[in-house]
């Protein structure tokens, strides 16, 4: 073979290699650029959703906390629902709907998940956040006054969350955020069934977090300390009245008329809920307000130093 074929044959290999290089570096352009519009496509559909508005359920929002974080959330875009005993009352000064709704009603809330439902197409965030606060000394509470209590802010509670859990597992998101209290976390004398109420609360949700896991339903609590509400304008007071209670009675009253004097404004627990409704992945307790962390671990870890300092602060009112 002469030089100057073996020279052809070796340009026309190079040739070929450059055709299928080229040919090759095309089809694979090609790729990347398919797989840039898919991820591009994926990312516009992600930032859309994000930027969708919201729409969450606020219950009890015609005053206290639900109010406050229900007109905070309307005022920062989100679509809100809220509920009402009464909510003809209320509707006319309020920016955000009102649907009827009594958690210690069974009939209200058996035809309340329909009813929201033809308002909204998917459910966001529920916020539970109706209850009342019922004072009085353990002995001096009715029993039929301690139901009453747990009826609405223990089983109220849940039997709406069980009404609403079919539509969110359905859509397979959403976020369960419940309104306890500091009294979940630890109980002080005035408030035992106020504080029993609240503790089932942080059982059943605790273990809720676990079971709604899979269905991408996020669970949380909070627990304010004491804040410049209408809760306690609002109590409920134990009924009976036994003498030998009367001396630490009147101390306990001054005690935590006091102490609700120079509670905080309730900014912070509003913040705190804004933050955990655009929290994607929120964790489980959020303690508000001073001393909420403080207190829970020191009755943790030294419950005599927390009975002490109680006792303490308590007897300082003594008549």
């Amino acid at each position: 073979m002469s030089p100057h074929r073996s020279r052809e044959q070796l340009t026309g290999q190079s040739d070929l290699f450059l055709v299928l290089f080229i040919k090759i570096s095309l089809k694979a352009l090609a790729i990347c650029k398919l797989i840039l519009h898919l991820h591009l496509q994926c990312a516009s559909k992600i930032i859309k959703q994000k930027s969708m508005k919201q729409t969450i359920l606020v219950t009890g929002a015609s005053s206290g906390f639900g109010l406050l974080i229900a007109s905070k959330l309307h005022e920062s875009g989100y679509i809100v629902i809220g509920t009402s005993r009464d909510p003809e009352k209320y509707q006319s000064k309020l920016p955000f709907k009102l649907l009827p709704l009594d958690i210690a009603d069974d009939h209200s809330i058996e035809s309340f998940g329909k009813n929201l439902f033809s308002e909204i197409k998917n459910l966001d965030v529920l916020i539970n956040n109706a209850g009342f606060y019922l004072s009085g000394l353990a002995e001096e509470t009715t029993i039929e006054q301690g139901k009453k209590q747990l009826d609405t802010n223990f089983w109220g509670t849940v039997k709406l969350t069980n009404e609403l859990l079919p539509y969110f597992r359905k859509q397979r998101f959403g976020k369960i955020i419940t309104v306890g209290s500091i009294m979940g976390l630890i109980s002080l004398p005035g408030g035992a069934y106020y504080a029993a109420s609240k503790h089932a609360l942080e059982g059943y949700f605790r273990a809720l977090r676990f079971e709604l896991n899979e269905f991408n339903i996020k669970v949380s609590m909070v627990e304010p300390m004491g804040f410049k509400t209408n809760i306690v304008s609002n109590s409920k007071v134990a009924e009976n009245k036994i003498s030998d209670y009367d001396a630490y009675r009147a101390t306990l009253e001054d005690y935590t008329r006091d102490l609700f004097s120079k509670s905080e404004e309730p900014t912070a627990v509003v913040e705190k809920l804004l933050k955990l409704v655009e929290n994607e992945s929120p964790k489980f307790n959020h303690p508000v307000g001073k001393g909420s962390t403080l207190f829970p671990a020191i009755q943790y870890f030294s419950f005599k130093t927390f009975e002490n300092s109680v006792i303490k602060n308590i007897n300082k009112f003594k008549r």
